[in-house]
């Protein structure tokens, strides 16, 4: 009997922790995080994923569909946003209000402080990571991360950069969801497809790899 079909506390506590090796020993909403963009992805803010992804729906459709100018779709919103300031300035003495700070609020710099530690952050861990995988160290990843970069390059000469965009964050705010909602069935594929690529790396490496002619190895002179 396959243990995903125990009733028991024991089977399902074996496939709770089954379920979780593809990030370890981390739950899916720990691997993203653990925090608001994790619950975004996941879809525990169900109105701001859905903001999300109907904003990212609406530009595509006016970019590629519509086939709105960049340029045109930004001279619009400003000027749509300095008739709104426009009326809220000069509206805002008849209800007794004082007119909005928008530049103390935008211009803030506690928030571009943030914001620019935030992105350091982010972009130097995306660059360790980028150098830990170019090393070689991990030589079956190396080549499934080229391999991977090779297929989305095909797939960029057949979609547009903002098709390509939206593709990504379609994916983004589906395939986590998704996973996490079907991941007993998930993992048993991925376990399967990693054996199989192990046993595929196996047989390159004897059959090509270690016939590749290597210079003779000098010893090394003795002091």
């Amino acid at each position: 009997m396959p243990i995903y079909s125990s009733d028991s506390d024991d089977g399902h506590r074996y496939s709770a922790s089954s379920s979780a090796r593809l990030f370890g020993h981390k739950s899916l909403h720990a691997a993203l995080g653990g925090r608001k963009v994790a619950d975004v992805v996941l879809w525990r803010k169900k109105s701001v994923s859905a903001a999300i992804l109907l904003g990212a729906s609406f530009i595509w459709f006016l970019f590629e569909v519509a086939e709105y100018h960049f340029v045109t779709l930004l001279c619009h919103l400003s000027i749509t946003a300095m008739l709104l300031l426009f009326i809220s300035c000069h509206a805002a003495p008849l209800f007794n209000r004082s007119p909005p700070k928008i530049p103390e609020i935008i211009l803030s710099e506690s928030a571009f402080k943030q914001a620019a530690m935030s992105f350091h952050r982010r972009l130097s861990q995306f660059i360790i990571n980028i150098y830990h995988v170019s090393s070689g160290r991990d030589l079956p990843f190396f080549l499934l991360a080229i391999g991977l970069l090779w297929i989305l390059a095909v797939i960029g000469t057949y979609f547009s950069s903002t098709s390509l965009l939206y593709l990504g964050i379609l994916c983004v705010m589906t395939v986590p969801v998704l996973y996490e909602n079907y991941q007993d069935e998930v993992n048993r594929v991925a376990r399967k497809g990693n054996k199989n690529l192990k046993k595929l790396y196996r047989k390159l490496d004897s059959k090509v790899l270690n016939k590749i002619p290597r210079g003779p190895v000098k010893p090394k002179k003795s002091k």
